[in-house]
């Protein structure tokens, strides 16, 4: 099963802002996406929800409130055996993988955002994954966002930049 993994899109729904093509050719070409938060509007998640499979998303800090009642704070997916949790702000660094794996002890890997920065850290089969933003890279050398390949509780994952 493959994966495709956003976060931080910033996006009003009015196409001031729009993904990158690439990054709806790995969304479309998916079988679920992950958004760890910042859709920003209802608007901008119908458009996401548009491109093809299944979303799942958790609500950020500048979700608006006619989008955050759609939005956990935290979710936990299964896919094809791995379990996959989501969180927007993971907070901060230090100590970050030993915090989320207390957190989301079922969890073989985490998935957030909030920072805009990739990042993709793994020990003892556990992983903790940052896709980055795929339209507003801040202080990252580039837009990005991630894939996924599960397969018989098996979870690989890498950074891709757009």
């Amino acid at each position: 099963m493959r994966v495709a993994i956003v976060s931080d899109t910033h996006m009003r729904g009015d196409g001031r802002r729009r993904l990158p093509d690439r990054c709806v050719e790995l969304i479309a070409a998916s079988d679920l996406l992950l958004h760890g938060g910042d859709v920003m509007t209802l608007e901008a998640l119908v458009e996401i929800e548009a491109i093809g499979p299944p979303v799942r998303a958790v609500a950020g800090n500048m979700d608006g409130w006619d989008l955050r009642p759609r939005l956990p704070e935290t979710d936990q997916v299964e896919v094809a055996g791995a379990r996959i949790a989501m969180v927007h702000d993971a907070g901060p660094a230090a100590g970050r993988l030993e915090r989320l794996r207390r957190r989301f002890p079922d969890a073989d890997a985490v998935v957030f955002g909030h920072s805009h920065i990739p990042l993709h850290l793994r020990e003892a089969g556990f992983q903790i994954f940052n896709p980055g933003s795929p339209t507003e890279r801040r202080r990252a050398p580039a837009h990005a966002m991630g894939l996924a390949h599960a397969e018989n509780g098996r979870l690989e994952m890498e950074l891709v930049e757009l």
